[in-house]
């Protein structure tokens, strides 16, 4: 699947039917030596903490970004916690107050940002 130098190409042909397998999953050209590894060790079904079954080579990229187990930190108060919790933890956690170090005000957490143009 690449191009090949015509005066090369029987060669490269007869070495690549001899050597070269592609992939079922991926279509990736796999020496035929490797390619049970490769099978083991980038298509087989694993299970994440979160109970969903994914390819191996896929579940780094899961965990990071779709996972709802992956973790995250509370932007109010910085504790690291399941995604799939955030919204709950962030709902209550935002309606803690803090005082205004210069209107005195007790401010919710979730309002501190704005809290500035509407200050005293």
């Amino acid at each position: 699947k690449k191009d090949i130098p015509a005066v090369n190409f029987l060669i490269h042909e007869i070495h690549c039917r001899r050597n070269i397998e592609i992939c079922p999953y991926c279509s990736d050209s796999i020496p035929k030596s490797e390619m049970k590894n490769h099978i083991e060790s980038e298509h087989v079904q694993v299970t994440c903490k979160c109970r969903m079954k994914i390819e191996n080579s896929l579940l780094k990229d899961h965990e990071a970004s779709a996972c709802p187990l992956r973790p995250v930190l509370c932007q109010f108060c910085d504790i690291p916690l399941a995604f799939n919790k955030l919204q709950e933890h962030e709902s209550y956690c935002g309606a803690r107050t803090e005082p205004c170090g210069d209107c005195g005000r007790n401010v919710l957490l979730r309002d501190l940002k704005e809290h500035p143009r509407v200050c005293g």
